[in-house]
């Protein structure tokens, strides 16, 4: 039965915090552990798209995110310094119309604290750095850097893109620096002196500038962007930026761009990593989710709702196939997803989206609840039995 099945997730970030939510509330029994020492809103944005929205949707945070969320009327591609439209892609009434459900722009930690709030009192841990993983073959025992352990019959490994379960089961390895940074700031509406289409992504040959609101009244402008840097300290997940730098890097782009850099509160760097494909997803009774095993770059906007649909195609196997038989659960979801989340990652490296008008239902009409499940390929099929 679901409830004597414990299930351990390593990671409370968007990916884990939706693998708990959603099991929990089908019944599974569910810990979570998160190596941060408490819950903090990091100054960051994200879309939430139409097949993210379904998602949410479940776990029963649609309409407070619709409180409190923008709704861009379009996204919006213009050239660096002239401005000229490149592409206008309808969202807005049309996005949930066509695609079944709303198209939202919020602060990241916002949608963070919701999902975490969502999860059973006393079931998400903090302070817990995982140090070791034993699979004994009965039941996984968890080692953490505070000196405690716990066991867990289920591992999920929901903690990013350096892993401690992905080293577990493929050993340490690097992820690769992709040779760009991503600046990221919040600046201020209230004295932004020259606005255009929210949300715009700004392009030239070998950079860009992706800005949206935060916030339904449009207090907060975010803009993230992909810049070339040779070399990067792999020791450092992000390093302060400044407006001079943003100066530098934007200089003659168009003056809304300027604006927006003169408007800039504060702003960091982050490095911008990814993996090859992976061998496996699973192995005994671990199994990863979201960037532990296809980090991507974010110029999708898409890496987070990767990993929470990665979250509901794994509840789909589970209740599908049942936990007594853990090996072709795994097997059942890593099938369903390998196709579409490889498809996502190939599409946000090649920083291609939405450049010019396509279509993207592909990306945008997709149902995880309801895409037909694809069959086992036979050879995972005769190492699962």
């Amino acid at each position: 039965m679901k409830a004597q099945q414990r299930i351990a997730v390593i990671g409370a970030g968007l990916g884990g915090a939706a693998a708990a939510l959603l099991l929990q509330q089908a019944g599974y029994k569910v810990r979570v552990y998160e190596q941060a020492p408490e819950f903090s809103r990091l100054g960051a944005g994200i879309h939430l798209g139409p097949n993210l929205m379904k998602v949410l949707r479940k776990v029963g945070l649609e309409k407070a995110l619709c409180d409190i969320g923008c709704y861009p009327d379009a996204w919006y591609s213009r050239e660096w310094n002239t401005g000229a439209e490149m592409a206008r892609i309808p969202l807005a009434d049309y996005a949930e119309k066509r695609y079944g459900a709303p198209y939202l722009t919020v602060h990241r930690g916002d949608l963070h604290a919701l999902m975490v709030q969502g999860i059973q009192a006393g079931t998400l841990e903090y302070g817990k750095n995982l140090t070791n993983v034993e699979d004994t073959g009965s039941e996984v025992v968890l080692s953490f850097a505070d000196g405690s352990t716990a066991t867990a019959d289920i591992v999920i490994g929901a903690d990013g893109v350096n892993s401690k379960v992905r080293e577990v089961l493929l050993g340490a390895e690097l992820p690769i620096y992709t040779g760009f940074i991503a600046h990221r700031a919040v600046a201020n509406a209230d004295t932004l002196k020259y606005a255009q289409d929210l949300c715009c992504k700004w392009w030239s040959d070998d950079r860009h500038m992706m800005v949206y609101y935060l916030d339904r009244a449009k207090k907060e402008i975010y803009y993230v962007t992909g810049v070339p840097q040779q070399t990067w300290d792999l020791n450092h997940r992000w390093l302060p930026s400044s407006k001079d730098e943003m100066r530098e890097a934007f200089a003659g782009w168009h003056p809304a761009v300027q604006a927006l850099i003169d408007n800039t509160v504060e702003v960091t760097k982050w490095s911008l990593l990814e993996r090859d494909p992976l061998p496996l997803w699973s192995r005994g009774r671990l199994v990863m989710l979201g960037d532990a095993c296809h980090p991507m770059k974010p110029h999708m906007a898409q890496g987070a709702a990767m990993a929470i649909e990665d979250a509901a195609m794994m509840l789909r196997c589970f209740d599908a196939v049942g936990l007594d038989d853990y090996h072709t659960a795994f097997a059942l979801y890593e099938a369903n997803r390998t196709e579409r989340a490889s498809k996502v990652q190939k599409v946000s490296h090649d920083n291609t989206w939405l450049m010019s008008n396509e279509d993207p239902e592909w990306c945008f009409g997709y149902d995880v609840f309801t895409v037909p499940l694809v069959d086992i390929p036979a050879k995972a099929s005769t190492k699962a039995a």
